[in-house]
């Protein structure tokens, strides 16, 4: 049982919100949490104290109880002179509905060139820009959830850091959604070039045989997998390799991989059907149309080149109903992701994904997910090195009739 100042505590923090264009559930797994000296609003610390592994509490915040409430003064336009465009990889171009490090502004009160604090840019226009500087949640409600994961003793205490954890749930969370509902710019700049730009077949040649993720981070997005794929369903697993994260606890009628190896897929035990494809260089499914009740893709959407053309293949290919789920980390092979993928916080990059589902026009029930917090295992070979899991983010839709 919890007390103030014998205890520490694991406990998973929960936000769920929505935007207009999607649903949106962020969690943070705060590992070893200190009530004598960490932060917590106190309604929400006071009902953790004296619970037990299992227990939850739940509430719901109007907008601007968890993260400051939104400012009139603090949206307002700029001239296009306050923002830097000089960046470490060249030229920086603001554009509508992204997010910057505070430190691009000039002439701008308690703003310095080292804030790395994020601002949104609201529109552009060619005599102002307009930004906004609030909390991206400042206008959401949002319902809360805790879960006690485990409690255990506390050795001593000696001073050390305080932690927000509503600051840390919160760091981030925001920016996958449209800012007033407007299409995010992400696609000016030639945003599909690629540092290496020679045939994928020359860089996919050889196997690889590696786990790109850690077996936690894993194991998080199998737990998805089962919850958002039904029994019975056939799944295309897209962008394949040599393993597919599939939960072990559902059966499929049929499982389709479709990959840049082919030695990789013959080694994944749980495909029926195999297909060598280069998606950048023929963005057409070989698969009739609605012969699929799911789509799974893990860890490989940042490396489509001709996105809009995929995902309208992955709308034609998919059954009314079915659900495309797209599953990302912070881990990628950096010669071959786009470029923007690699400009952007993570949490945008889900934005990114959302707007490739909502150019086809041809899915509902879009949602967001991320997971962070999460300890590595102790097997794993950065273990002694990062003291977290690779984080996960996904983005899934449901195929609309017709």
């Amino acid at each position: 049982m919890l007390t103030e100042t014998d205890k520490l505590a694991a406990i998973t923090f929960t936000i769920d919100w929505d935007s207009g264009v999607a649903h949106h559930t962020d969690r943070y797994h705060g590992q070893r949490i200190n009530f004598w000296r960490d932060c917590f609003p106190k309604a929400i610390g006071s009902e953790l104290l004296n619970r037990l592994p299992g227990d939850r509490i739940e509430r719901r915040f109007p907008a601007g109880d968890i993260v400051p409430a939104f400012d009139p003064k603090k949206a307002f336009s700029i001239s296009p002179g306050q923002f830097t465009t000089k960046g470490p990889d060249g030229t920086i171009h603001p554009r509508q509905g992204r997010f910057y490090p505070k430190g691009l502004l000039r002439g701008i009160a308690n703003v310095f060139p080292q804030n790395v604090q994020p601002f949104r840019v609201i529109a552009v226009d060619p005599t102002e820009i307009h930004v906004d500087l609030n909390h991206p949640l400042a206008k959401a409600p949002l319902q809360f959830r805790a879960e006690v994961i485990d409690v255990m003793p506390k050795p001593v205490d000696r001073g050390g850091t305080c932690i927000d954890w509503m600051e840390t749930l919160t760091d981030g969370p925001g920016m996958q959604t449209r800012a007033d509902g407007k299409p995010t710019d992400f696609f000016s700049d030639d945003p599909f070039r690629r540092e290496d730009e020679t045939e994928d077949a020359v860089f996919y040649e050889k196997p690889r045989f590696v786990q790109h993720l850690d077996d936690r981070a894993i194991a998080e997005i199998r737990s998805l997998y089962e919850r958002l794929l039904p029994q019975h369903a056939s799944v295309l697993d897209f962008m394949s390799s040599w393993t597919s994260h599939l939960p072990e606890g559902v059966s499929f009628s049929q499982v389709t991989g479709l990959g840049m190896n082919a030695e990789e897929l013959e080694r994944n035990p749980v495909l029926d059907h195999r297909v060598v494809q280069d998606m950048n260089l023929n963005p057409r499914l070989p698969f009739a149309d609605r012969s699929f009740d799911a789509v799974v893709c893990t860890a490989s959407v940042e490396y489509l080149t001709q996105p809009f053309l995929v995902f309208e293949e992955l709308a034609r290919v998919l059954r009314p109903e079915g659900v495309c789920v797209m599953t990302v980390s912070n881990r990628w092979f950096p010669p071959k992701a786009i470029r923007i993928w690699k400009e952007l916080h993570e949490f945008e990059r889900m934005g990114l994904i959302l707007e490739y589902f909502l150019s086809t026009g041809k899915f509902k029930e879009l949602n967001t997910y991320s997971m962070r917090g999460l300890p590595r295992p102790e097997t794993d070979k950065y273990f002694g090195s990062q003291r977290f899991s690779d984080p996960v983010y996904a983005v899934w839709g449901r195929r609309i009739s017709g």
